[in-house]
């Protein structure tokens, strides 16, 4: 099967979805694993035909009342339209199969709907949820403030410094420096690394769980044409459109190309090798994709601007 958008290559022979959770999304305790996040049902496409041959065999008063046609040609008419129907519906199933593989084996949780969601709104919008740290509150962008900046992740295991693409996703890099500010990073475990298909350490969550939810979410952005090589971070998420505290960073470069539904937002300065160097390790149970086999701890996260 072509994998729409993710053009599995072919040397590694097999799709994406081959490997449990190849992508960005969640934690290891997600929908592979647990059996949510299943992929979109495509339906059978009978229900258009059903009820298009229910009005048909109605009789003469039911076909007046539904305007449904009756004479020959009409009814010869209405059945070739059936026909397209279920040839469209059935090119649709086939789609939107190829298309859930695709989200299911990059996002892992979640109902797809539409990966291309809008892009953020200019004013940067971010609606609570109810949940989070107490107290947390919201972000607030501010477009005349808004400066490049370099964030410094401290970990057990080294340290990583990530440069800001504040221009092209202002949304995400505000709300970013916004919990660092809050210490809402300070302390969590990174809960996921890949080692098969695409070569990401995942992390933001407090509980360590992939399941973080920092009272608030926020519009994808900086999506056309976006890429994940080797230094890229970008958010993850469950479900397409609602961005919350979780990232990943990828320490090399994916074996394809992954469809642009994860938004780009910083880029790895220095410390790459520090992510390498856990990604080796492996995971504790010696899959290809779940919880790192070292803890990876963040001690802190300090956001760091530029004078003047």
């Amino acid at each position: 099967m072509n994998w729409t958008g993710g053009e599995a290559d072919a040397k590694t022979g097999t799709g994406p979805g081959d490997a449990p959770g190849t992508g960005p999304g969640a934690g290891p305790g997600d929908a592979p694993r647990t059996g949510s996040g299943a992929e979109p049902d495509a339906g059978s496409g009978a229900e258009p035909d059903a009820e298009a041959e229910s009005r048909t065999a109605a009789g003469p008063e039911s076909r007046a009342a539904t305007g449904t046609p009756d004479t020959v040609a009409d009814i010869a008419k209405g059945a070739r339209h059936r026909g397209a129907a279920r040839r469209a519906a059935g090119a649709l199933a086939v789609a939107a199969v190829c298309a859930g593989l695709t989200w299911t084996a990059l996002a892992l949780t979640g109902t797809p709907t539409d990966s291309k969601a809008p892009a953020a709104a200019a004013a940067c919008s971010y609606t609570a949820t109810g949940g989070g740290a107490k107290g947390l509150g919201l972000p607030v962008h501010d477009p005349a403030r808004a400066r490049p900046y370099r964030a410094e992740l401290v970990t057990e295991q080294g340290k990583v410094v990530v440069e800001a693409l504040t221009e092209a996703a202002p949304c995400s890099t505000t709300s970013f420096a916004f919990l660092a500010g809050k210490k809402y990073f300070d302390g969590s475990t990174c809960h996921r690394v890949t080692t098969r298909g695409i070569f990401v350490l995942e992390c933001g969550d407090p509980a360590g769980l992939g399941t973080a939810d920092p009272g608030y979410f926020f519009p994808d952005e900086n999506l056309d044409g976006a890429t994940y090589p080797a230094g890229t971070v970008a958010m993850s998420k469950a479900v397409p459109g609602r961005n919350g505290s979780q990232f990943f960073v990828s320490y090399a470069d994916p074996d394809f190309r992954m469809q642009p539904d994860w938004t780009p937002f910083a880029r790895v300065v220095s410390g790459l090798d520090v992510l390498r160097k856990i990604a080796a390790k492996g995971t504790e149970d010696g899959a290809t994709d779940g919880r790192p086999k070292e803890p990876v701890v963040i001690k802190a996260v300090t956001v760091r601007r530029p004078a003047g």
